[in-house]
């Protein structure tokens, strides 16, 4: 798929995109609710992450929450009121674009980098799940409340994604209670894969985006690409789908750069072809 299009700044009524040295920035701006989700913030977290996959600007995306919360999930009053107000094709509409963001997630060759600090709950926890990789803080609350409000803890890929995070005995136990899992645990359990003070954790969520984006793009997109798609496949499928996907990297100039580089006793310099 051809990446042409140059994604940059833009601001919504809840969030705030930005792009600089190849990397993307997105910031969940509703501070004063703990930046809840709306029927409007979901379509935009869709539209975005499908158009990272024409992006030609961006090579990796921090997500994250303003003022020291990741977000709340969906808004209670925004969503949740009108939700029971609904009949059931409005409902199904409504959960397959909560899904979509996942999917459009999941499916954008950017690896995504997480930033938690703070509440994580809901359909925020889901996001920082469909990220790549996740940073957060010892006062990150990461819980899945779905059966908080009489629903299945099965939500825009929960039952899928948590237990090949965490297991799924613990996903299990996170999706039947709702219960809060703290920055230590979520690290432990390996939901997070560092934890960082509250003041240098956009930063280090940053730097790591920043390595990935200068580093062999079209590689990380193929390994982001098996990531997903392995999850189907039996291990001969997997390896035939490796070797493939393998004997395209080895046809990159950036595969070359590397042998080259190494030739020369330097550090190689990527640019993703």
């Amino acid at each position: 798929m051809k990446r042409d299009r140059r994604l940059g700044e833009r601001r919504t009524e809840h969030v705030n995109w930005s792009v600089c040295d190849r990397v993307g920035t997105l910031v969940l701006d509703r501070p004063e609710r703990k930046n809840p989700l709306t029927f409007a913030s979901y379509a935009e977290l869709r539209e975005l992450f499908g158009e990272l996959r024409f992006a030609a600007d961006v090579d990796a995306v921090v997500i994250a929450g303003a003022g020291g919360n990741f977000c709340s999930g969906g808004d209670v009053h925004d969503i949740i009121g009108a939700l029971v107000k609904m009949d059931a094709a409005e409902l199904l509409a409504f959960t397959r674009m909560t899904g979509d963001v996942v999917k459009a997630m999941r499916a954008c060759p950017q690896p995504i980098v997480a930033a938690i600090d703070g509440v994580c709950a809901g359909a925020g926890a889901m996001l920082a799940l469909a990220s790549d990789i996740r940073f957060g803080t010892e006062r990150a609350k990461i819980a899945f409340l779905f059966v908080r409000v009489g629903l299945a803890g099965a939500d825009m890929g929960a039952c899928t994604l948590l237990p090949r995070a965490i297991g799924q005995g613990r996903a299990a136990e996170l999706l039947y209670t709702g219960r809060t899992l703290h920055g230590a645990d979520a690290l432990a359990w390996g939901f997070l894969n560092h934890v960082r003070e509250p003041q240098t954790l956009h930063d280090d969520a940053a730097k790591l985006a920043h390595e990935l984006a200068h580093g062999p793009t079209f590689a990380h997109a193929m390994t982001k690409r098996m990531l997903h798609e392995e999850w189907a496949m039996d291990l001969d499928d997997a390896i035939e789908a490796e070797a493939r996907a393998q004997a395209l990297c080895m046809q990159t100039r950036d595969f070359r750069r590397a042998y080259e580089a190494f030739a020369a006793k330097r550090a190689p310099e990527f640019e993703g072809d």
